[in-house]
């Protein structure tokens, strides 16, 4: 199987559709949404991959928060998240546009510069993030770390120690990429997550030669959704999986903290 894609339902993606932004900046527009998420944006310039997953209590959210392009590195838009930046951001890196100089473009002309959360890496691994200054009470904790071929972010968060995890799992994890990726999102789960719940998740692979996302793995409602993408990633055949991909299910965190509400 070389790609497994899970669709939303007709309900779920109109009720995603009227939540999104416009992708243009926001003049009197109706309200945009928060998206409260962590995720994680990577790349292997060895094996010419790269990718990014997500999760959050908010509906379908690996369509609209991840990013990637085979050649070209991963994005990830949050917090007052523009999924339509998705595709500007990797056309500016295959425009060999530097990370920083991306995030400055999409920013410079914004209104609300100060709500976005940004994370974004090219396939030298050199990356860039914008955090949400501005964000209210509500979206505590925020923030961000990077490393070798990496970054991470998240807002609406248990506390630092989610972003922390997610790190330490990324660079430590032994396996291929997508492993790598899915290991730092249940690694950010189990040290509490998106203080609101957890609704959905999603992981996304691109590799060299292949068009379009060779691996595109969503969960988009459930009471546990990194958990169930995690079960589903194992239990699937996919070539993406590595070492670390292959070992049996168990549930990977079943005393995770409670919700520490701001």
């Amino acid at each position: 199987m070389n790609r497994i894609v899970c669709l939303m339902s007709a309900g779920a993606f109109a009720f995603l559709s009227a939540m999104l932004s416009s992708g243009e900046p926001n003049t009197g527009a109706p309200k945009q949404e928060v998206i409260a998420t962590f995720s994680i944006a990577a790349v292997d310039p060895i094996t010419g991959q790269c990718g990014a997953a997500v999760a959050s209590k908010y509906p379908a959210v690996g369509k609209v928060v991840a990013h990637a392009r085979a050649d070209v590195g991963a994005f990830c838009t949050q917090h007052y998240g523009v999924q339509a930046w998705g595709v500007k951001a990797l056309d500016a890196l295959a425009g060999k546009k530097l990370p920083e100089e991306v995030l400055t473009e999409l920013l410079k002309k914004d209104s609300n510069p100060g709500g976005r959360q940004l994370g974004i890496i090219d396939m030298q691994g050199r990356g860039a993030q914008h955090h949400p200054v501005t964000a209210p009470a509500a979206s505590h904790y925020w923030g961000g770390m990077s490393g070798k071929f990496y970054v991470c972010q998240g807002n609406t968060l248990n506390g630092r120690e989610v972003i922390v995890a997610m790190a330490k799992a990324y660079e430590e994890t032994k396996g291929s990429l997508a492993d790598r990726l899915m290991a730092a999102l249940i690694a950010g789960d189990c040290a509490g997550g998106d203080h609101r719940g957890r609704l959905a998740a999603g992981i996304r692979v691109c590799k060299k030669g292949v068009d379009g996302y060779w691996l595109d793995m969503h969960v988009d409602k459930s009471d546990d959704a990194v958990v169930a993408l995690h079960k589903q990633y194992l239990e699937s055949d996919h070539e993406a999986r590595g070492e670390w991909g292959k070992q049996k299910y168990e549930h990977p965190c079943p005393n995770r903290p409670a919700p520490k509400r701001p």
